[in-house]
């Protein structure tokens, strides 16, 4: 039986904290050769591996980080005490740099990553600026990286920079987001399992891979694999290795 590729979506992110350089660490130990992780820009222009714009979800400060200059963040911590209590308060999380991110990649090249740039760094530095800051930073690893957003005019400026391979991430499953994904002709499609149709719809074929999150269950994973998801993002990167295995074993 064929099983889906498996991206580690922030890491190994229930079981480490999200976009930390131990959660991305711990993923790739665990054998995964696809990872996801989310940039933001701080108030300086330094690209920041961290999803939210708030500060708040993951380190507990009510603070706005693309308002703060990356000095004021670089030892924030960033352990998640309210999905894991003090379990790593001692190991010195912090937010991790893009380019401290770049480095542990270098040392695994057969990995892909799925950097994802996200929406309110756009929007308030800019697609050109925050795009020609992360391709930079990104220029050393630029084959394992596959630039992806939901916005679709970013996308296209990334390719204008040297991006190989983007991914565009779906808002909604319309008509409209077909029709620009046929114009935008990307690598992948990303998008929600949840706002796909009903099995009796396809997936909409085209040049890209499918990708669907967030996924921990192995036998939905199967199931959406089988109507044409190339690849399935999960947090629990281990679990799914070995729940999928196990899965696909007991179908045979």
């Amino acid at each position: 039986m064929s099983i889906p590729k498996l991206v580690a979506h922030r890491g190994y992110a229930t079981r480490f904290p999200e976009n930390t350089l131990l959660s991305i660490g711990e993923a790739l130990q665990a054998g995964a050769r696809f990872v996801e992780f989310d940039v933001q820009c701080t108030a300086d222009g330094i690209p920041v591996v961290f999803h939210d714009r708030s500060l708040e979800r993951t380190t507990g400060i009510q603070k706005n980080l693309l308002e703060l200059p990356s000095e004021k963040i670089r030892n924030i911590s960033a352990c998640e005490t309210t999905r894991f209590g003090k379990q790593f308060t001692d190991q010195n999380i912090t937010i991790p740099s893009l380019a401290q991110v770049v480095s542990l990649l270098k040392k695994w090249p057969q990995t892909t990553a799925f950097v994802e740039i996200k929406e309110e760094s756009l929007t308030k530095f800019g697609n050109t600026a925050v795009l020609k800051t992360v391709m930079a930073c990104i220029a050393p690893i630029l084959k394992q990286c596959c630039v992806i957003s939901y916005n679709d005019l970013a996308l296209r400026a990334a390719r204008e920079l040297g991006a190989q391979t983007i991914g565009w991430v779906l808002k909604s499953w319309s008509n409209q987001c077909h029709d620009t994904a046929k114009n935008l002709m990307p690598d992948y499609l990303i998008c929600n399992y949840k706002k796909i149709p009903k099995a009796s719809t396809p997936l909409w074929s085209g040049p890209w891979q499918w990708c669907l999150y967030e996924i921990t269950d192995p036998k939905l994973a199967l199931k959406l694999h089988a109507r044409g998801a190339d690849l399935i993002e999960t947090m629990d990167i281990v679990g799914m290795f070995s729940g999928l295995r196990l899965t696909a074993k007991r179908a045979i």
